[in-house]
Formats: structure tokens, sequence, C-alpha cells
């Protein structure tokens, strides 16, 4: 029990990495003054490490440095931990505490102000004076570390505090211990299924090598199924691809080249989050989480779900006349060789207007820009791209309905309007053209209204 408690106290404490760093810079510190004092401190010369005065100016600098970056890597640290606590959950703290990346860094800010302060008393004298060559060196090679390691720590906070990084934190430590307690790691078990190509790491699929797959493809002679979209999460051991003969394997004579499933896994990039690098629905989900979250309380505010709205119209109508990607990707004899599952025109207005419908029916600003982008879509949209324009406007009138029961208020909310108030028929004076008066007739009708006017301001 003893050595249980002991071993916990290690895993879970913030102060036990920077204290080992500190006692290995004093065991440093102690071992370069020691060598410089029995070369005389003649080991390196001061054309190497500058005069005495120039080497206290540097390291003092050097010095203030050090302690405000410490104080720096902790009062980042404090935040991220009170930032996950309100925005995630008050129990992803003790992973962020134990992070070891963060509490290294500050060991070494920590390890370089000691080395620092330590070589500030061993230098004597001023241009004539003797400096320790090797300690400055060392307390350099520290100041140099701690720069790398600054811009390494402000990265390295930057991606802790994505949401996706905290999940991946938690996950990655559950899933590690889920292979020690079964005293195995999962790989890819290549034996399995010779159809079946699976992936040993979780992760979002946000790259995919098309021409090498059609190449692989074509020399095993057979057809690649790419199982995940892109921009799936794809659990560790599911599959990846799936093999399926090609057409002409049964017409060919010689034997094609064995399929390295290996190879395939690498052609294919997870990451830990998704990106838009390929993944085009992937920008649409992002103007909707924004909308949504704007839209809920405590934030009330749809004036930012109507300009999150904005930018999803503009994207719906660069691609309703556009012919979407098919998935299917053949080699240069015109042989399909990789097919992939891809978001058709109806699973692209589906992404940018049911969640925003269904949480935004009761705000007529966001109804009525809705009915707006969706009546310009049918104007321009093909014929065979109508039905899911024509679905999403009856469910908004059905929803609008639900939580109206005044028919002109119902009415009022399902106005097309482009912002959602303040440009509709309803909220704005009718345009009428009329052929413009002759200029004489002008004239003499604005003299009299004039003259009118002055005589009333008279």
């Amino acid at each position: 029990m003893p050595a249980m408690r002991i071993q916990h106290a290690v895993r879970t404490s913030l102060w036990l990495v920077p204290v080992l760093c500190l006692l290995a810079g004093v065991v440093l510190l102690s071992v370069t003054l020691a060598i410089d004092r029995a070369t005389d401190y003649t080991l390196v010369s001061q054309t190497v490490t500058g005069t005495p005065s120039d080497a206290q100016t540097i390291l003092s600098t050097v010095a203030s440095a050090m302690a405000s970056m410490t104080s720096l890597v902790l009062t980042v640290t404090l935040v991220a931990v009170q930032l996950a606590m309100g925005q995630f959950s008050p129990r992803i703290v003790g992973a962020l505490l134990t992070d070891r990346f963060s509490q290294f860094s500050i060991g070494l800010f920590a390890t370089t102000f000691v080395v620092t302060v330590g070589t500030l008393r061993e230098i004597r004298g001023s241009d004539a004076g003797t400096v320790p060559g090797l300690t400055i060196l060392l307390a350099y090679l520290l100041v140099a570390a701690s720069v790398v390691m600054l811009i390494l720590f402000v990265h390295h906070a930057g991606q802790g505090l994505r949401v996706a990084g905290l999940i991946d934190l938690v996950g990655d430590r559950t899933r590690m211990l889920i292979a020690l307690k079964a005293d195995l790691l999962v790989e890819v078990d290549t034996e399995a299924d010779p159809d079946v190509v699976t992936t040993q790491a979780p992760g979002n699929l946000i790259r995919v090598d098309r021409p090498a797959l059609v190449a692989a493809a074509r020399r095993a002679d057979c057809v690649l199924e790419l199982v995940p979209v892109v921009g799936d999460f794809v659990v560790g051991g599911s599959a990846l691809f799936r093999v399926h003969p090609g057409p002409t394997a049964a017409d060919d004579d010689e034997p094609a080249a064995r399929l390295d499933p290996r190879e395939l896994v690498r052609l294919v990039l997870l990451g830990p989050e998704r990106v838009h690098t390929e993944d085009l629905p992937f920008g649409l989900r992002k103007l909707v989480d924004i909308a949504e979250r704007s839209i809920a309380q405590p934030f009330n505010d749809p004036t930012t779900a109507v300009q999150a709205v904005h930018r999803l119209h503009d994207l719906l109508r660069q691609l309703a006349p556009q012919p979407l990607p098919t998935g299917q990707h053949r080699d240069e004899d015109g042989v399909l060789r990789l097919v992939e599952r891809t978001l058709n025109w109806n699973g692209y207005v589906r992404l940018a207007f049911d969640e925003i419908r269904l949480a935004g029916a009761s705000a007529p600003q966001i109804t009525r820009r809705l009915c707006a982008a969706l009546e310009d879509l049918k104007a321009i949209a093909p014929p065979d791209r109508q039905a899911p324009l024509d679905r999403q406007l009856r469910l908004l009138t059905a929803a609008v309905h639900r939580h109206y029961e005044d028919e002109e208020e119902a009415v009022a909310a399902l106005t097309p309007d482009t912002e959602g108030i303040g440009s509709g028929a309803d909220v704005t004076t009718p345009v009428t053209v009329h052929p413009p008066p002759a200029f004489g007739a002008e004239s003499e009708a604005v003299r009299p209204t004039f003259g009118a006017e002055s005589e009333e301001i008279r």
C-alpha cells in the first residue's frame, strides 16, 4: 500500500518534474563550475563567452526573462484549467495538472534561472576579469532551449485548450489503460480478413491520397472501397478499406501484385480533429455550430445566427448548379479502382438548415432569413435538386405554425427577408417604376412645392 500511495503521488503531482529538473540543473552547474575552476577559467576563450561585463549583462537579462517565463507558464496552465472547468467539465482538471509537457516547461525555465544566477556569482571583475566559460556555455544552451520550449509550449497550450485536444487527452489515456489491462496493444490484423483493411490508431479521416490508391488498386487488379467518409471519426481496429475483385481479374492470366494493407493505411491521414483540407462539409458544420450556439440560452443572439446563415446561403448557392463528386476514381484506362461515399445535395441542404430550423423556429429573424435563402436557392437550383429545398420550406412552415397561434404572426415569420427583419416586403416601401416626367413638367411640379414649403417655413 505505501508503494501504491507513492506511485499515485508521483503520477498526479504538479511539482515533481520541475523539482527534478531543478536538481539536475544544480548538479550540472556544480560540475561545470568545478571544471572551470580546475582549468583556471581558461577552458573556453572569452571570444566565445564575451567579457565579464558582457556576460553579466546578458545573464542578468536572461535571469529576469526566465523568472517572467516561469510565471507565464504557471499562469497559462491555471487559465487553461479554469477555462476547461467552466466550459467542459471540472473533472478534466486532473488531466491538465498532470500534463508532463507543461511540467517540463516549468522545470526548464526554472532550471535556466537557477543556472544563470549561479553563473553570475562566479564572474569576477569587469573587462579584465575571469568568466566560467563552460558554465556560461551551459547557460546559453539552456537559454536557447528555453526559447524553443516557449514556442512549443504556446503551441501545446493552444492545442490543449481545444475541445478536441481535451477529449483526446482523456481518450488517449483511457485507451492506454485498456491496453495495459489487456496486456496487449491493438494492432492491424492483416490475416483476419484479406478483403478488409483496418486501422490501428483512432482519428478523423482528414486526407486521402487518391492517385496513389488508384495506382495500388491497379497493380493488384482490384477495386478499393473507402469505408469512412472524409471527416468521419475512425475508431481503432475498424474497417478502413474493403477490397473487391477488379473488373478484369477473371480475364487476366497473369497473377496480380499482392496488395499490402500497411501501404493502404499509410495512404490515408488520420488526425485528432476535422480540418478543411479536403472536408468541405466541415465548413458548413462550423457555421451551423455558430448559428445554433448563438440561438441557445443564455446567448440569445439571433443576429449572429443570421450572419452565419448569410454564409451558408452563399456556399449552397455556389454548390447548387455544380455537379457534385461521385466518389468514383478510375485509372488511365478508365477502369474503376476506388470508390468512396460523398455528400449529395440533400446532405448539404440538411447539414446547412436542419439544426438551425429546429433551434430557431421561434425566432422570426431566423425563420425569415431561412425563407429568403430557400426561395433564392429554389430560383437557381436545377429541377432534380428542388425536392430537398421544398422539404425545408415545408418543415419550416410547420414549425413556425406550431410556435405561433396567431396566423398574422406566422405569416410575418415566414416572409422572406435577407436581413431577418430589415429588407422584407412587409417592412420596406414598395418599388414602383414609372416613366420619368418631362423636364419642363418636372420643373413646374417642383416649383409650387418649393414655394409652398417656403411659405410654410415663413
